[in-house]
């Protein structure tokens, strides 16, 4: 379980560093990463380090399209946490 927790709070910091890296392209136009790849990187465990990125580096924060998307994603990862909770799986 340790392992587990590790490897999420790691990849959430990639995340958090992927949407620094964006902004980063946004601000000198050059090419991005597409939003798919950051709503895949938050599907997959990530949803924190993209929401934190949101707040430290205001990017993706005015596009409510990927708000509610990134919502959604947050919500069935939650929703998952819980059902597995209840299995006794976690």
């Amino acid at each position: 379980m340790l392992y587990l927790l590790l490897a999420c709070a790691v990849w959430n910091l990639l995340c958090l560093g992927m949407m620094g890296m964006d902004k980063y392209l946004a601000v000198r136009g050059k090419r991005r990463i597409s939003e798919l790849s950051l709503l895949l990187s938050a599907l997959f465990a990530g949803s924190a380090g993209i929401w934190l990125g949101m707040l430290v580096w205001r990017h993706k924060s005015a596009k409510l399209s990927f708000q509610i998307s990134l919502l959604i994603v947050t919500l069935m990862q939650l929703l998952l946490l819980i059902i597995l909770r209840q299995r006794g799986l976690i």
